[in-house]
């Protein structure tokens, strides 16, 4: 099954729409349309497991740390931390080629950081 990807409050929506012009097959949700912005990030990675989408945030800080704590009791669809510095039109080919060439079951309980 493709990826699925779910934008956190956080992300630039430059990246959002840049992948979606790019890829226009790929299901890239944002934040807004989720309506994520009020909530913590376990509730973020609940949602984001609930609809099995891949989670794709700049929070380098807490992410992380609240992505071991979620997993340590459920399943997660996966979390993509894109570095701040890294180049936004260089995050949109990532992620695009990330969906081209992987799957969503890839992605089960493992957190990256792009660049990989």
């Amino acid at each position: 099954m493709k990826i699925l990807f779910q934008a956190d409050a956080d992300l630039n929506q430059a990246i959002v729409t840049g992948v979606l012009r790019l890829e226009p097959a790929l299901d890239f949700q944002s934040a807004n349309v989720a309506d994520l912005a009020s909530l913590s990030d376990l509730e973020v990675l609940s949602f984001a497991a609930q609809e099995g989408r891949v989670l794709v945030s700049h929070d380098q800080r807490t992410m992380p740390i609240n992505f071991a704590e979620f997993t340590s009791t459920q399943n997660s669809s996966g979390v993509l931390i894109v570095l701040q510095s890294f180049p936004v039109r260089e995050a949109i080919r990532e992620l695009v080629q990330l969906w081209r060439e992987s799957e969503a079951e890839d992605w089960t309980n493992r957190i990256a950081y792009l660049p990989l």
